[in-house]
Parts: C-alpha cells; structure tokens; sequence
C-alpha cells in the first residue's frame, strides 16, 4: 500500500517557523481539497495540532507525492521549499502506518502517551470523509489507528498516568508561579484546550479565574460551567494588572497582541504562557519588564522530565504498535489479492461447467449417483490443480514475490 506521510513538528524546526504551517479547523477543508487535486494524489488527510502538521497522503508514486505535498507547505506558508526542506519528515508504506499508531497512541506527543491527540486522530480523519477527500487505503489505516490507540490505552500503563497537554500548561504555571494558591488567572480561548485548562484549574484553590474568547458566549459557557469571570478580548490589556497570569490558547491565524498593545498596562510581575499555534502573543513581549512569556518550546523542555522512568512501558507500546502495523499490513494485503484468487477460481470453475455441458449429451445415462460422482471427481480435480497456487499467492502477498506471481498469474489466464 502506497500510505506517505510529510510532516513537519516543533521538533524539527524552530517555533517562528512552525507557526506558519498551522491549519485552523476553518482552513481544513479547503486545504483538505488543496492537497488532493494535486496530479499524484487520490487520498489526503491533514493532521494539525499544536505541534505537529502532518498530511497523509495515498499515492501510485512516492516522490510525485512528497513533491505535490512540498508544493502544498509551501503555498500554505508563503515560504520557497528551500526554507523548510530540511525540516520535512517523511514515512512511507508499513513505516507510514507504524507512525500513524504511534502519533494515536500518543508516543509522538509533547506530553508522552497523552489522550488528547487520539480524538484529534479521530476529527482529522472525519473532516477527510466529510470532505471526500480520503478512499478504502487511508480510511482502513485511520480506522485500525484508533483500534490501536484504545487498545494501548487499555493495557498499557504508560497513557494511564499520562497528563493532558492542558493539565501540563497548569503544572508549567502552578512551577514558575511557586504555586496557584490565590493567584488570578486569566484563561483566553474558549476550545478544547481552554476547556482542559479550566478543568485542571477547578483542582486548584485559586483566586479569581476569567474567561475570555473571540466568542464571548463561549466564554461564558465556560464560567457557568467552572466558576469566575468573563470579558472581552479588547479589555485584556487594560485588565491584565488584575492577574498573575495569562494563559492564551486561541485558533487566530495573525498575533493578537504586541509589545505596544501591552507594555502601558504592566505594572507588576506577569506570568504569559502562549501555547497558541501560531502564536497569540508577538515573542518581543517577553522584553516589557516584569513579564515572564513562555510557549510551547516551554512547555516541551517543562515535560520531558515525564519520559524518565516510563521506558518499560513505552517499550510495551512500541512492541504492540509493531505487531499491529505487521498484522494491518497482512490483513491489507490478503484483501488486495483475494478478488485475484476469486478470479482465478472463479473461472476455472467456468471452464469446468462448460466442459461438463460440453458432455452432456454423452452422460445421459448416467444415474443421479454416477453424475454426483463425477461432480466431485471434476472439483477435486480442480482444487488440487488450483490449491498451490493459491496457497503462494496468499504467503506470498504484500511482497515483491507476491506481485511478480500476480502479474504472472494476471497474464497466463487473461485475469
């Protein structure tokens, strides 16, 4: 199967980078459709967190489709491919699928074994089917991916202890604030992610929290929901002396606020984490006195403490995702060459009964247990004759072999 990923991550390359290749659930779609009209593409899906972008792609020829999905980085972030070529990953075929697991399961993830990113999977693909942009390859790769995710989940301590990406931007703050005791805290972004934060945030006895979002009514569904305050994103900077921290976690496409916007207000130490991609808060902030920004380098430097003493366990997972990927990829494969081998018996089978007519006339005599007899004489006649080939066909599926015995098998029967 011809499954390629490219991707980029706030691994491979620096975060002012990154930032540009961010995909809001907005721009989904449209890019979805970008990718696939392109000449050696049939199936794509795009998988955009806050630090990964990763399309998957089904494809006939490999460097057709990593050039058509370079073209597509580079169109989306106004960059020449000069600019991020060395940043680039790339996976392909059954390493494509081993990856795929592993980002389910949460082993690529900021916050190792994390649970978030398994409902991202499951979203990234929807939107694929909901924009008709992923086929029977890319569908069945998803489809086993988040099998394997809630089966790593079940059995596997290493996600059960796991913390949220949200829960860890609150452990980060609760470090550098020497504890979240009393302390006002203003949350902007109203998704997923500001949702998990004001949950982790109820564990804590607090001072006052306040919501804010572009959508002031999901901000309020969030202070009904945990408590606090509510205002507008145009009152923050002239309300941020009221806090100890700030924490920003919006889908906006362009900086919300500048140094400018901000630098009249700050009159006491602040705590800014941004873990927006691409980010809410312009970096220079950081250079207004009394302010303390972190983002998402932050965040990963903050939990990679958290893979220290989980290397049994992530060993556990990388020995199930191997022997998923080897099983998905046998099951793949048979159902690839099962119309050939049903071809091939089914018109031997058509050769059979044609003879048999072809001696009907000759066989009149014959007593309904005479002709039953012969009935089973000419099909194991041809089971035995059809029995080897079939036999290789299915060990040897999904390999070189394989395809050379298809092919062969194709040509000598006119299949």
């Amino acid at each position: 199967m011809s499954l390629v990923i490219v991707g980029l991550n706030n691994k491979t390359m620096p975060l002012n980078l990154f930032e540009s290749f961010a995909i809001s659930s907005d721009e989904l779609p449209k890019a979805l459709l970008s990718v696939k009209s392109r000449r050696h593409i049939s199936e794509a899906v795009i998988l955009s967190t806050c630090n990964r972008t990763e399309v998957y792609v089904f494809a006939e020829k490999f460097h057709g489709a990593y050039q058509d999905v370079r073209d597509f980085f580079s169109d989306l972030s106004d960059l020449t491919p000069d600019q991020f070529n060395d940043y680039l990953y790339v996976h392909y075929e059954d390493e494509a699928v081993r990856h795929l697991f592993s980002v389910t399961c949460g082993l690529d993830s900021a916050v190792l074994g994390e649970n978030e990113i398994q409902h991202q999977v499951k979203i990234a693909w929807q939107k694929a089917q909901l924009e008709d942009t992923c086929g029977a390859t890319i569908n069945a790769a998803f489809r086993r991916s988040l099998e394997v995710g809630k089966r790593v989940r079940t059995e596997i301590d290493l996600t059960k202890q796991a913390p949220s990406i949200a829960r860890a931007v609150i452990e980060m703050a609760e470090e550098n604030l020497d504890g979240l005791e009393g302390k006002n805290i203003l949350l902007l972004g109203a998704g997923e992610m500001g949702e998990g934060m004001a949950k982790a945030l109820s564990k804590f006895d607090t001072g006052e929290v306040v919501f804010a979002n572009r959508n002031i009514t999901k901000a309020q569904g969030l202070c009904k929901e945990f408590g606090g305050g509510v205002i507008e994103v145009n009152q923050i900077p002239s309300s941020l002396k009221k806090f100890d921290c700030f924490i920003s976690s919006t889908s906006a496409s362009s900086t919300l606020f500048s140094k400018d916007d901000l630098s009249q207000y700050i009159r006491k130490p602040l705590l800014i984490i941004d873990i927006a991609i691409p980010r809410d808060i312009d970096p220079a902030v950081s250079e207004i006195e009394n302010i303390s920004l972190l983002d998402m380098e932050d965040l990963q430097s903050f939990v990679e403490p958290h893979r220290k003493g989980k290397e049994s366990d992530l060993a556990t997972s990388r020995k199930v995702i191997f022997e998923e990927t080897n099983r998905f990829l046998d099951q793949q494969s048979a159902r690839k060459v099962a119309p050939l081998i049903a071809e091939f018996r089914e018109g031997a089978e058509e050769i059979r009964q044609m003879e048999l007519k072809r001696f009907e006339a000759r066989l009149e005599g014959l007593t309904d247990e005479q002709r039953d007899t012969i009935e089973s004489l000419t099909q194991g006649i041809l089971g035995k004759i059809l029995h080897d080939p079939t036999v290789s066909l299915n060990e040897a599926a999904g390999s070189p072999r394989g395809e050379r015995l298809a092919d062969s098998l194709r040509e000598l029967f006119n299949l």
